[in-house]
């Protein structure tokens, strides 16, 4: 399997890239910095240097050409402004997604956020601040977005606050688990499995740390 990672030098990404690669798959990783490119090929993937803001569809189709799969874990960071959140939180799936409909690739798994039902229909829940908003409403944006399209096998995650804590192999994977945090490292097996399983096909999945083994748990949402 040939996956294409955007958003690769983010840490679930990079963990993501580590356990692919382990299994045997190939794995491309999208950065927009050059300084990344070592750190990539470290992970024993191969890096390409794209903008994600100021790419075309058709120039990414370019890289994503042999792709079965491509993951959007790309995000603006931290610091970033309201404007940021919206062009690479949103703008950057749509691209993703628009380009791999041009190069035909047939499964895409994003990485959303908990939360971001709670700013559907102009709801603002009270004690947002105004970026935290904006993040909220460009995960909606991209999910909707994506929730749309019907060219391929779509899953979109949605985490709970995300730990460096070890991984624990036990998680809640469902359309609805509640509050809870989840290490990053569980959150890459659970995408990994996914791309691997091709479970999840048009679901949105919140995830969380809990009791059932990742296997037992992605047998589950499809019962």
């Amino acid at each position: 399997m040939r996956t294409v990672i955007a958003g690769a030098h983010g840490k679930i990404a990079r963990e993501l890239t580590r356990q692919l690669v382990q299994q045997g798959h190939e794995v491309v990783g999208l950065v927009r910095n050059p300084d990344h490119n070592k750190d990539i090929e470290n992970d024993g993937g191969t890096p390409a240097v794209v903008d994600l803001e100021s790419s075309t569809a058709d120039e990414l189709a370019k890289v994503l050409s042999g792709a079965d799969a491509v993951v959007f874990a790309a995000g603006a960071g931290p610091g970033s402004s309201a404007e940021r959140k919206d062009s690479v939180d949103r703008g950057a799936s749509v691209l993703l997604a628009d380009a791999a409909e041009v190069a035909g690739v047939k499964r895409f798994v994003q990485v959303s956020s908990m939360g971001a039902d709670s700013v559907r229909d102009g709801q603002r829940p009270d004690g947002l601040d105004d970026v935290f908003y904006a993040y909220l409403q460009a995960k909606l944006g991209a999910e909707e977005d994506l929730a749309a399209r019907s060219s391929f096998s779509w899953t979109i995650v949605r985490p709970g606050g995300l730990t460096d804590d070890a991984a624990t192999g036990r998680v809640r994977l469902s359309s609805k688990t509640g509050q809870g945090s989840v290490p990053r490292k569980d959150v890459a097996t659970v995408i990994a499995a996914l791309l691997e399983t091709k479970l999840g096909d048009r679901q949105v999945l919140e995830l969380i740390s809990g009791e059932e083994t990742i296997a037992d748990a992605l047998a589950s949402i499809n019962r």
